[in-house]
């Protein structure tokens, strides 16, 4: 057990606990007509059970990486638990599934982002259990594809590790709440422009303010992962992260 896990434990603990207004951004419970909520939870069962697979074969596999995977979920816990007013009248927050999306792929991710989700809902009432299935697709299973698609996109291009982990949480973090968007407008379609119209609705609620978040998210992504770099390496060389070479 490292003290540099337990330095950056206590640090996302702290962060979590200062005072911040209560809002929320996850699709609440009950907002959804059931046959939509129903829907999201068939679509979202199967990327669920595979990442239970992929997590036991990682942990088989490598089982000093518990600690990371464990930090990679209370990243993602603390950062989509941060609630902010937007200009609009609604919120936005970052989602955090960048980190754990790098270190373990996006089906480990589906996984640890459903369980977050559902510890919010039970405990800051920030989302919904009906809505559950709905907001695990968009965060926890759509999210990491974005953004693990955009990391090994990045590192095929040539782009520095860290530009790779910037991008892929930052459009990682923009994903998810464009398909929140296409979610929301398939189930409230506008009666006049119909479901365009309302995903432009949806989508521009949170545009002001979700893009300097996703920004933000990316650089704080790449500062915890070059802290894992710095003082983890020899599990991040077990997840395959980056090569012997990078980690210099």
């Amino acid at each position: 057990m490292k003290l540099s896990f337990w330095k950056l434990s206590y640090f996302l603990l702290a962060f979590l606990l200062v005072p911040k207004r209560a809002f929320a951004m996850h699709i609440m419970e009950g907002f959804l007509p059931i046959e939509w909520a129903i829907f999201w939870w068939i679509i979202s069962i199967p990327f669920i059970i595979l990442g239970l697979r992929s997590i036991r074969k990682t942990i088989d596999e490598n089982p000093e990486t518990k600690m990371i995977l464990g930090l990679s979920g209370a990243f993602a816990f603390v950062l989509s638990a941060l609630k902010i007013p937007s200009v609009t009248g609604s919120c936005s927050h970052p989602t955090g599934v960048g980190l754990g999306t790098v270190l373990f792929g996006p089906l480990a991710m589906s996984v640890i982002g459903t369980i977050v989700l559902l510890f919010q809902s039970l405990l800051l009432a920030h989302g919904g259990i009906t809505t559950l299935g709905a907001n695990a697709f968009s965060m926890a299973i759509v999210g990491p594809m974005i953004a693990y698609a955009v990391f090994k996109g990045a590192q095929k291009i040539g782009l520095s590790f860290s530009l790779a982990v910037f991008f892929a949480a930052m459009l990682g973090d923009l994903g998810t709440y464009v398909v929140t968007s296409v979610q929301l407008a398939l189930a409230f379609p506008s009666e006049v422009g119909g479901f365009m119209a309302s995903f432009t609705k949806f989508a521009g609620i949170f545009a002001l303010t979700q893009i300097p978040l996703a920004i933000s998210e990316g650089i704080l992504t790449v500062i915890v992962m070059n802290f894992l770099k710095k003082y983890n390496v020899s599990e991040l060389k077990a997840l395959r992260v980056f090569s012997a070479k990078e980690a210099h």
